[in-house]
């Protein structure tokens, strides 16, 4: 998001009368209440090292910790941040935005306080007032030698239109820290002189989630953030930047360590874009640092990279991990025994559905979707986790039945209630040259296919989804993808084949059948250059949905996309491009790439090649006699499962 400071060299604007006096009475009177609570909580709480009585642990348990209706003065709270300090007590902090939800305009930093592991919280406090401006991007961080609890956060001038800042956007990092456990705060100072060099001029952002004290080696102790930057050469953004904040005094220095940049060319286009990141120390003492990934031409919206020496420097660039399914979006990891847990929506295309997925080798590789347990299915966003109390783990996120920004939720969870890991799933083969064998998903079963065997599909949870390989991407290249299927479903969404990203921004190819439009539709949309995403689209006339194999086919040739199906053949214009670069990239069988629709029949017979196929070859894959050749891309008979129970 955004933070920043009034401007040295011209005053705040003031509020108008009325909102400046509604402002000033509720501060007011949350300061006063604030104060009455506090001794009200002291009271009923237990003292330090006093045994409290044993209380049943709930699985799991949620509550909305921020929302407008409930803290009046304010339009909307975003931006989640959470920490547990030396005693045990859990700083929940969050922006607090006055006039509307924009990232740029009046916004406080705001923080609530638990002494019982998220249970029960106490009031509002604003800890830092926007005063018309920008302040937030919370990233906090405990030192755990003096207790003394740490927040970085960042400034800009603030607007009154609900637009974004202008670029260049004049924001700086600035440091509050507390030694009371987050009951008082110390004035903010500017740390642009310690990590903001001068060619790092336009965007720049702390965080948004906790940072991370170092627990091993030789650098034990450091505390560390991340920060992310752009540079503006006078007329445009012309490079990205990844880099980490450190500090080996407890915060009274600190100085920029590993950094990781991009340049942007002319065009606007550029590789990665790694921002919003999080810090995690492994068991082995390096630092995972998983980002958001905006926008690159790499494939992927998550971006990963590590350090082995304190965050000092990063072991190699960041590397986007194309099948780690997520939107564009602030994700939050955290170390929890042998595992590391993910934070993170995990619809590829819209913010919501948020999971909690897993890593059990350091964050190499992901849980999928399908293995992740799922906190909700409303709409949600940015988030933050925290070990909440020695039996829980606490999740800090965005979230709302309308819209993600609706309020700020605290959901306490046990690493019970977290699915179990799971075993490798059934599979079937893929013929393609250097191929694996592709995951059989939701218990699908073999029947008769057309050539042999193939596998019926429930239309609940059955798939085929194969494993991420660098030949998979058809990029700009033409192609043939190609299909038997059988079904006769009257109503909703029928995904044959879906291969990208999802959603009208993503690149991506897809074949499907829409028997309530009485069609069967392929599609592909591409990125090419800077240029917006644009789509193109062929359709059949009828759905072929009467119960008996069809074969169909999608190419992409000379400036053409054509659809064959049966004898029916249907072209339209093609859209040049790319149809893979920059989405969350996965192969489907019978499901779509955000799990919201499945396909209700069988399939058979799949095959994608990256050229495009002569109509005799088409009609060689439709008499079951097209053989694998080297630019086969994937092709799968569909006719045995191997390894199901």
């Amino acid at each position: 998001m955004s933070s920043l400071s009034p401007s040295p060299s011209s005053p705040p604007r003031p509020p108008s009368p009325s909102r400046s006096g509604l402002r000033v009475r509720l501060r007011s009177l949350r300061t006063a209440t604030a104060a009455l609570t506090a001794v009200a909580v002291g009271a009923l709480l237990p003292t330090h090292g006093a045994q409290a009585a044993p209380e049943r642990t709930a699985a799991f348990e949620e509550q909305v910790l921020f929302k407008a209706s409930q803290d009046p003065g304010y339009a909307c709270f975003r931006i989640p941040a959470v920490v547990r300090t030396v005693k045990g007590t859990l700083l929940a902090f969050a922006e607090g935005r006055v006039d509307n939800c924009g990232d740029a305009g009046d916004i406080d930093l705001v923080l609530k306080r638990s002494h019982d592991g998220g249970r029960t919280w106490g009031p509002l406090q604003v800890i830092n007032e926007g005063g018309g401006d920008t302040h937030g991007n919370p990233a906090p961080v405990v030192d755990r030698t003096t207790g003394r609890v740490l927040l970085a956060e960042t400034f800009n001038t603030g607007r009154t239109d609900g637009k974004n800042c202008d670029i260049p956007c004049d924001r700086t990092p600035h440091l509050q820290y507390s030694d009371d456990d987050g009951r008082t705060w110390s004035q903010p100072r500017d740390l642009s002189e310690e990590i903001l060099p001068d060619k790092w001029n336009s965007w720049y952002a702390t965080g948004p989630v906790h940072g991370v004290q170092l627990t091993r080696g030789r650098h034990a102790g450091r505390l560390v953030f991340a920060v992310n930057a752009e540079t503006w050469d006078g007329s445009r953004i012309s490079a990205n930047h990844a880099a980490l904040a450190v500090s080996d005094d407890g915060g009274d220095h600190w100085r920029i360590g590993a950094t990781d940049s991009y340049p942007v060319a002319a065009d606007g286009t550029f590789r990665q874009k790694p921002s919003e990141m999080t810090v995690t120390e492994r068991p082995d003492g390096a630092l995972h640092v998983s980002g958001r990934e905006q926008d690159g031409t790499d494939l992927g919206h998550r971006t990963q990279a590590v350090s082995r020496d304190g965050g000092d420097s990063f072991t190699a660039p960041f590397r986007a991990v194309p099948d780690l399914y997520a939107p564009q979006v602030q994700c939050s990891t955290l170390q929890s025994g042998k595992r590391m847990l993910l934070a993170c929506p995990g619809d590829p295309d819209r913010r919501r559905t948020m999971q909690i997925r897993s890593s059990y080798d350091g964050g190499r590789t992901w849980d999928s979707v399908d293995r992740g347990t799922t906190v909700t299915t409303d709409w949600s966003g940015y988030s933050d986790l925290v070990r909440a109390d020695g039996a829980h783990i606490g999740l800090l996120y965005e979230a709302g039945a309308v819209d993600a920004r609706d309020e700020i939720r605290f959901a306490r969870f046990t690493e019970e209630w977290l699915k179990p890991r799971r075993g490798p799933d059934p599979t079937t083969r893929d013929h393609a040259p250097g191929a694996r064998a592709a995951a059989v998903l939701g218990g699908a079963r073999e029947t008769p296919g057309r050539f042999g065997g193939a596998l019926a599909l429930d239309g609940a949870d059955d798939a085929v989804r194969l494993p991420f390989r660098r030949q998979l991407p058809l990029d700009a290249k033409d192609f043939t993808a190609s299909l038997w299927f059988r079904y006769s479903a009257t109503s909703g969404e029928q995904p044959l084949l879906w291969m990208g990203g999802i959603g009208t921004n993503q690149p991506q190819v897809w074949l499907r059948g829409e028997p309530a439009s009485d069609r069967v539709t392929g599609l592909i949309t591409t990125r090419d250059g800077g240029t917006p995403p644009r789509s193109a689209a062929v359709r059949t006339t009828d759905a072929y949905n009467d119960g008996e194999w069809h074969h169909v086919a999608l190419r992409r040739s000379e400036g053409l996309l054509t659809l064959f199906l049966d004898e029916e053949r249907v072209t339209a214009p093609d859209v040049p491009g790319s149809v893979s670069r920059n989405s969350a990239f996965g192969v489907h069988i019978g499901q779509r790439m955000d799990s919201r629709a499945h396909f209700t029949g069988s399939v058979d017979d799949v095959a994608v090649y990256d050229r495009a196929l002569s109509d005799a070859e088409v009609e060689a894959l439709r008499t079951g006699e097209a053989p694998v050749t080297r630019d086969t891309v994937a092709r799968l008979p569909m006719d045995r499962v191997r390894g199901s129970n």
